[in-house]
C-alpha cells in the first residue's frame, strides 16, 4: 500500500472504542442474548467485552439492575485493531504496540514501548529496542538493530511515496532519526543521535546532524561497537 491507500483504510474505517467492563447485578445468560458484544460470567458478577458504541447502551437500559460496574477503554474511536501477536514467530515484550497491517519476522525480538505503525516490516533476527518507532510502511532487513528511542518516519504525516528502507546487518544507534524516503545500505551503522537525510551506502558509518559518513564499518577499532548478539535473537528456549 502507499501512503493515499492507507490514509483510505484509516479514514474509512469504523471507528471502535474498545471497552471492557466489569459488573456485578443479577444476571443470567439470557440477558445477553442477542447483545453486540462478549459476556463472561455467571451469577451477579460479569465482565462485557466489545465496542462501547454496544456495551454502553445495554448499560444504560439496564442500570436499575446493576449493583456495581467498573468501565475501563484501551482506545478511543480507533481506526485500526493491533495486530494479532498470536501469528507472530518472535519475541514481543509487554508495552510494545504494534498496529494491524505490520509485518514481524520469524525470530526478531520487540522490546518495552516500541511502536510499529501499519505498514511497516521488520526482517527476521532483527531488534526492535524500547521505545523506538518504526512509521507507516518503515522497511527493516534481516538481523538488524534499531536502538532505543530511534524514529523511522512514516509515508503518512507529511505525505511520501517511497518508505524509509533498513538494509540487513544494520545498526541504528539510540534516538537516531531517519528521514522519509531514506535507504541506509547493508551492513552500515548509524550512530546515536545522527539525523539522517541521504540515502546511505553500504558497510560505513554515518554520524552527525545532518548525518555524514565517517568511516567505514572495516576501520572500527572494536568490533563489539558494531556487533549484534545471536544470542538475544530468538523465541524458543
Amino acid at each position: 500500500m502507499d501512503y493515499k491507500q492507507i490514509a483510505a483504510l484509516i479514514s474509512g474505517s469504523r471507528k471502535k472504542t474498545p471497552a471492557k467492563v466489569l459488573l456485578r447485578g443479577a444476571f443470567t445468560r439470557r440477558d445477553f442474548e442477542g447483545a453486540a458484544f462478549q459476556a463472561f460470567g455467571t451469577g451477579d458478577f460479569w465482565v462485557l467485552a466489545g465496542d462501547l458504541a454496544a456495551v454502553g447502551p445495554w448499560l444504560k437500559s439496564h442500570r436499575r439492575r446493576i449493583t456495581d460496574s467498573h468501565v475501563e477503554l484501551s482506545a478511543r474511536y480507533s481506526a485500526l485493531p493491533l495486530l494479532d501477536l498470536s501469528r507472530v514467530q518472535a519475541r514481543v515484550e509487554p508495552g510494545a504496540v504494534i498496529r494491524g497491517g505490520a509485518r514481524i519476522g520469524r525470530d526478531a525480538v520487540i522490546m518495552m514501548g516500541a511502536v510499529i505503525n501499519i505498514g511497516a516490516v521488520v526482517g527476521p533476527r532483527t531488534m526492535i529496542d524500547m521505545n523506538a518507532v518504526l512509521g507507516a510502511r518503515a522497511t527493516v532487513g534481516r538481523n538488524c538493530h534499531i536502538g532505543a528511542g530511534a524514529v523511522l518516519a512514516g509515508v503518512l504525516e507529511p505525505p511520501s511515496a517511497r518508505p524509509v528502507a533498513i538494509g540487513d546487518n544494520v545498526l541504528v544507534g539510540a534516538n537516531a532519526v531517519v528521514l522519509e524516503g531514506v535507504r541506509v545500505g547493508a551492513g552500515s551503522v548509524v550512530a546515536a543521535g545522527a539525523v539522517v537525510t541521504k540515502d546511505v551506502r553500504p558497510g560505513v558509518v554515518v554520524a552527525g546532524v545532518p548525518a555524514r559518513v565517517i568511516k567505514t564499518v572495516k576501520a572500527v577499532s572494536s568490533r563489539d561497537k558494531v556487533a549484534i548478539i545471536k544470542s538475544l535473537r530468538g523465541h524458543r528456549r
